[in-house]
């Protein structure tokens, strides 16, 4: 009888039939994993299976190939955290939705685990917007390059410079310099200071999730046919009405 023992992050809980649920999880070992959960409605089970909780927890199955049984216990419910910062809130909602409908089952993720449970960290523990708000722009570039589909922000896709990187390719994902760019300007993405960008704009945290959106939809959502998640669409437009 395959058995493990893991920690993870809940990603989803849905019903199944009346009392039970079958709860996604990435766990830091196995990848993302689904398994039933006994009574995962009841009141007493579902403060542990919350999205964006961490969990240790017991999977256990008759075959590996099986749905198999979670047995979880809750170490920290981040969502309680962030109760009362409705923007945070939506940016871990974001991170669950992204990871559960990107990711592959049962293929481990270790780099993304330990991004992830660091957003997390950050995300209830930071004081100031600007500093999450990059770090989550930079959780999502890590997603895209653990996927397969790294960009190329380093330096001018065109000269191969460091210098004055100012744009992003919407084709290619290449970082463009200003000089580089000229009349095409107008037709590609800004790169921001916190991406690597040499100028920083006024719109900096929008600047940056406009290119991990994009590719995000380009490679992984349109392949699908279909939109970025709610949560992420909300996120993008609350970041969007800030001054900072």
């Amino acid at each position: 009888m395959p058995e493990w023992q893991d920690e993870g992050i809940i990603l989803s809980n849905r019903p199944y039939g009346e009392l039970h649920s079958v709860a996604s999880i990435l766990t830091k070992t196995h990848g993302r994993h689904a398994g039933l959960v006994q009574a995962g409605q009841s009141r007493k089970r579902l403060s542990a299976l919350q999205p964006g909780c961490v969990v240790g927890l017991e999977w256990r199955a008759r075959l590996e190939g099986q749905l198999g049984t979670f047995k979880v216990e809750l170490s920290k419910n981040y969502s309680a955290l962030l109760i009362d910062t409705p923007m945070r809130l939506s940016a871990l909602s974001s991170l669950c939705s992204l990871l559960e409908i990107t990711l592959p089952e049962r293929e481990p993720q270790e780099k993304l685990w330990d991004a992830s449970k660091a957003l997390l960290d950050i995300l209830s523990l930071s004081e100031n917007e600007n500093e999450w708000l990059s770090f989550f722009i930079k959780w999502e570039l890590g997603l895209l390059r653990e996927l397969g589909f790294a960009l190329k922000l380093q330096c001018c896709g065109v000269t191969g410079s460091t210098n004055e990187l100012a744009y992003v390719s919407p084709k290619t994902g290449s970082a463009i310099s200003k000089s580089a760019a000229g009349v095409y300007a107008d037709r590609l993405l800004v790169l921001p200071m916190c991406l690597g960008g040499h100028t920083k704009t006024k719109e900096e945290f929008t600047a940056g999730m406009k290119i991990t959106g994009h590719f995000l939809k380009k490679h992984i959502f349109n392949t699908i046919n279909r939109k970025l998640p709610t949560p992420r669409i909300r996120l993008a437009n609350m970041v969007e009405s800030l001054n900072l």
